[in-house]
């Protein structure tokens, strides 16, 4: 006798597709943990921007420039742009040997009292990363504390801090690299007024050695320079250049950029 094998009924096939899917291995979710954030030392953050940069929950400077989000913390910047460098504009100045003037790191100015002369210093600071970003403080104290008036330029230079536009507007190379400035930019701060030309490239810095500065730690290679005014007011040259770089941020173009409308002409401080 012959034993014909059985066919599945309608209710095993499903009960075997259930246990099937069943014993599959449900894959994991990956819960990726917000990247640990090193505070300098002894910095506790004392606004809610700050809190949230010391969690790991922004990473971006440029997504503070695009909402106009105001930085009242200079740590602030440490964290988000790392390896800032800066130098000190030579603002000052003395009586040379055989007439001129010798150029110094600080300005004295003083003002008369009935108890006598009192002096005061100030000096002027460009902090940049050299790779688009760049940012103009001015300090003052008293003449006997100069380093703590450096770090109080340093701070507000810190605090100062703008995104500077970069390309190749120069017809005369058209490369499309980021070694100088899009389009030609005009300031005037006090007599004196800085026209900023996109160069082709190998050209160089053709700029004063104050405004070289700026631009090297701006990350800027290729520039010409028109200026016109009292130059050697140095302090009216750098704010003149640092809000001609502001300007660029303020126009649209067709080129792939983002946009900080965030970065307003404010006052140098």
């Amino acid at each position: 006798m012959v034993k014909t094998a059985r066919k599945e009924t309608k209710q095993e096939a499903t009960k075997d597709k259930n246990i099937a899917e069943a014993e599959k291995v449900i894959p994991q979710q990956v819960v990726t943990e917000a990247p640990k954030v090193i505070a300098p030392e002894g910095w506790s953050p004392k606004t809610k921007l700050g809190k949230e940069v010391l969690q790991g929950k922004i990473t971006d400077i440029d997504e503070l420039f695009r909402k106009g989000v105001k930085i009242s913390e200079s740590e602030i910047v440490d964290i988000l742009v790392p390896n800032l460098d800066n130098e000190i504009i030579l603002i000052g100045g003395s009586t040379g040997k055989g007439g001129g003037i010798r150029r110094t790191p600080s300005k004295r100015t003083t003002r008369m009292h009935k108890s006598g002369r009192r002096y005061r210093l100030t000096v002027m600071v460009v902090v940049g990363n050299k790779n688009g970003y760049v940012g103009v403080g001015v300090g003052g104290g008293p003449p006997g504390k100069y380093r703590d008036v450096v770090k109080k330029a340093l701070n507000k230079a810190k605090l100062n801090i703008i995104p500077v536009r970069r390309g190749c507007g120069s017809w005369e190379c058209k490369c499309g690299g980021p070694h100088t400035i899009p389009f030609s930019v005009k300031h005037k701060n006090g007599s004196v007024t800085v026209e900023f030309l996109p160069a082709p490239k190998g050209i160089g810095l053709c700029v004063s050695n104050e405004v070289k500065k700026m631009m090297r730690l701006a990350g800027i290679k290729d520039l010409w320079c028109k200026t016109r005014g009292q130059t050697r007011t140095r302090m009216n040259l750098i704010r003149s250049a640092f809000y001609a770089l502001k300007k660029l941020n303020r126009f649209k173009t067709n080129e792939k950029y983002n946009n900080c409308v965030g970065v307003k002409l404010g006052k140098v401080e």
